[in-house]
């Protein structure tokens, strides 16, 4: 099984979650090979503007070498780059696209298989988990949709102390970890740790845990 991260977001310009990222390019070994799977949008898909700024960041992390792949790609190519990696990074996008795409290319079974780590930052954080909690900048309102389960529980990224009311209402029935941008929830082999300040939502009451 992976080591998974699940960052609640970040400034790729500013680099504002450099400290959980590099713990885990850490933890991926010397010199990481890195796979970084595209922004889930259609109008990013081929031409996503921040992939330079990507690279150029994990290169800095010390990633030996960084490569991309598309959800164009056939699975076995897919499959042959997972395996050769150390790393495996998912970014951000709509969070139901994302999991439509890496379900249909059967990408989360060879995730469950991977024995490196996984980051999954923001979208990519929601996408790893059995259920995640979407809310809408329009209305602010908020649903659970079902992720792909890699991490058994209920996830909201990009936190902010806006929708509390929100998540309180929808813990009475489960329980939400939300993590702000910056922060991180790590999960490994069913244990829970934390980097920086990440909030639990528990029978329509919020506590911090770290």
């Amino acid at each position: 099984m992976p080591k998974i991260y699940l960052l609640g977001g970040e400034n790729t310009h500013k680099r504002d979650a450099q400290e959980v990222n590099r713990r885990a390019f850490d933890d991926a070994g010397k010199a990481p090979s890195v796979l970084v799977f595209s922004w889930a949008r259609a109008s990013f898909d081929n031409s996503y503007s921040k992939s330079k700024v990507i690279f150029d960041y994990f290169r800095s992390l010390g990633a030996s070498n960084v490569n991309k792949v598309s959800y164009s790609t056939q699975l076995e190519e897919i499959k042959e780059k997972i395996c050769g990696s150390d790393l495996v990074y998912l970014t951000g996008g709509v969070p139901s696209m994302l999991i439509e795409r890496l379900r249909k290319l059967g990408v989360d079974s060879l995730l469950k298989d991977f024995e490196g780590i996984i980051v999954g930052r923001s979208a990519g954080a929601l996408a790893l988990c059995r259920k995640c909690v979407i809310t809408y900048r329009s209305n602010r309102e908020a649903k659970v949709i079902e992720g792909l389960g890699l991490v058994d529980l209920t996830l909201k990224a990009h936190y902010k102390l806006g929708i509390d009311e929100k998540l309180k209402e929808l813990s009475k029935t489960q329980d939400i970890f939300a993590v702000p941008k910056g922060s991180a929830l790590i999960y490994e082999d069913g244990n829970l740790s934390f980097i920086n300040n990440v909030y639990l939502f528990h029978n329509g009451e919020r506590q911090i845990i770290s």
